[in-house]
């Protein structure tokens, strides 16, 4: 039984690479069919996939903002935290107390920066990079750096101004420079500090005390209140639940997700496309192919019918057309892939000025590859077992009256 089924795979591989004007042509068929759907789907998930990268890559994509000032508690800001779908949140104070005047000894001025709240995880800041902490390390945008002319180990001075009983206070602190963002994280003149800093600078403008830096005031505050709130969902696909989780609780936010949805609406959109398209071009081929293969089993039912009369049985001569579709398969998809190769790296090529480094706007993935071949050779063999059960109908009498 196993012998006759190799010998019947040997047969059909004969058979089909001696009639090699024809298997060509089932080669070439499947090629023009699948080569251009490929390339199709490269554009669809390089042009998305783009997208979403920026998306993802992007933190202010993620970022959840409230409008306005409202009034939260540690208690709440740390229920926040512990979420699945929230990625990093920091409390912030009032704008008016988000203020340093800075300078340095390269700098010919004293300059006002904004101060942002944070800590480590930060997504606009390097996760390679230290991150601002304590009451003295902190970190400078791009441009602050740039415009103090510091770097990441060398010491700034910080100072801040207040009118408390009657009197005009000035205070100073030495702050150390632990690393500088990326240019893309903070467009702005910026100072990312602890959130101890920033209460203690917030502290100190609202007349408290700030035993930690030895400013003196009144009684430090007992229970404090933040007006708003630095916070990132973990992935581009939180930010829409979150959203709709802070307005149920009256909050009123600001976020991407519109941005979010336009891309994941194009994404299902273009995929709609490209099923519509793959379907009625692997529908079309399977169906050329089985009628030529069925064509094909009518040009030799005098050859199968010997096989028939020789002892072979039905299952073996389903094998026979069977064989021959898995080679039109695997060498039409191989001869696709290389037509998609060659035309991807042309429109990656000619795209390329207006690409960013290493993007794509036509790519696959390796995955892609072998899913194209699993579809072509299902479709094949579909296609082959109608001209297999065709093949196994013909008798052997066929043979004997040609004898």
């Amino acid at each position: 039984m196993l012998r006759q089924k190799r010998q019947t795979l040997a047969l059909a591989s004969k058979d089909y690479f001696h009639e090699w004007q024809i298997s060509i042509c089932f080669v070439l068929a499947l090629a023009a069919v699948l080569g251009p759907m490929l390339v199709l789907f490269g554009l669809k998930f390089g042009i998305v996939g783009t997208m979403i990268e920026e998306l993802v890559e992007n933190p202010a994509k993620r970022e959840i903002r409230p409008v306005g000032s409202g009034r939260y508690d540690r208690v709440w800001v740390d229920s926040l935290r512990k979420r699945d779908d929230v990625d990093f949140i920091v409390p912030r104070i009032r704008s008016i107390a988000s203020t340093l005047s800075v300078s340095s000894e390269r700098a010919g001025r004293i300059l006002q920066f904004e101060v942002i709240p944070s800590s480590a995880g930060d997504p606009l800041l390097d996760p390679k990079l230290a991150a601002p902490s304590g009451l003295d390390k902190v970190v400078l945008s791009a441009s602050a750096a740039k415009k103090l002319q510091v770097s990441s180990g060398d010491h700034i001075e910080g100072s801040l101004r207040r009118q408390y009983r009657g009197h005009k206070e000035r205070v100073t602190l030495d702050l150390q420079v632990v690393a500088v963002a990326p240019a893309t994280a903070f467009k702005r003149d910026g100072l990312f500090a602890s959130v101890m800093l920033v209460e203690a600078l917030e502290d100190f403008r609202d007349g408290h005390e700030v035993p930690a830096l030895g400013w003196k005031g009144a009684a430090a505050v007992e229970q404090r209140h933040y007006t708003g709130f630095r916070l990132y969902a973990r992935s581009i696909y939180d930010v829409a639940a979150l959203q709709d989780s802070f307005e149920r609780s009256g909050i009123e936010v600001r976020t991407r997700a519109a941005d979010i949805e336009n891309v994941q609406r194009m994404d299902r959109t273009l995929s709609a496309i490209y099923w519509a398209i793959a379907l009625i071009g692997l529908g079309g081929f399977s169906l050329s192919l089985g009628a030529s293969l069925w064509a094909n089993v009518d040009r030799k039912r005098k050859e199968l019918s010997v096989l028939r009369l020789v002892g072979f049985r039905s299952v073996e001569i389903v094998l026979f057309p069977v064989m021959q579709g898995m080679y039109t398969a695997i060498f039409g998809w191989a001869l696709a892939c290389g037509i998609y190769y060659v035309a991807a790296w042309s429109i990656n090529l000619m795209l390329a000025p207006q690409l960013e480094n290493e993007q794509q706007i036509c790519r696959l993935l390796p995955a892609h590859y072998a899913i194209a071949l699993a579809i072509t050779v299902g479709a094949s063999l579909l296609a082959a077992i109608l001209a297999g059960m065709r093949a196994a109908r013909v008798e052997p009498s066929e043979g004997l009256r040609d004898i």
